[in-house]
């Protein structure tokens, strides 16, 4: 039992090792060119135009979670289809309250709107407008 737990420490400082050895040769033999381009905050070739800070829309990171929760979620559906016949009634039950929650979610996020790009873009520009005013 305790050769397993040896395994695991053997594993661990291995891995530590690795790591503080990688970073300090990494320090040692990288090259130390501190260049106008370098301190530039985009840093791929092109010029940047304009000021770093500029507004953009926040809904492209909404869609991008929403699309990630409920991709988890439904991955966990595989295998719950793998071994459906051998779990029994009360984890067809506990699937059913599952998919109901997503349904829920699917619900809310569908009220609030953020499911559609064009009524959004006019809802924000008539509440630009009417900041203007």
């Amino acid at each position: 039992m305790l050769f397993n737990f040896a395994n695991v420490l053997v594993f661990l400082v291995v891995g530590c090792v690795f790591v503080v050895l990688n970073t300090t040769l990494s320090r040692l033999l990288h090259t130390k060119l501190f260049t106008e381009e370098k301190f530039i905050p985009y840093e791929c070739g092109e010029d940047p135009i304009g000021d770093t800070r500029v507004k953009f829309n926040t809904r492209f990171y909404v869609i991008a979670l929403i699309f990630l929760i409920f991709d988890v979620e439904i991955v966990f559906l595989f295998p719950w289809a793998v071994v459906f016949r051998e779990i029994g009634l009360l984890a067809f039950v506990e699937m059913l309250v599952f998919i109901a929650i997503l349904l829920v979610g699917l619900a809310y996020v569908w009220a609030k709107g953020d499911l559609e790009w064009i009524r959004s873009f006019q809802t924000a520009e008539s509440v630009s407008e009417e900041s203007a005013d």
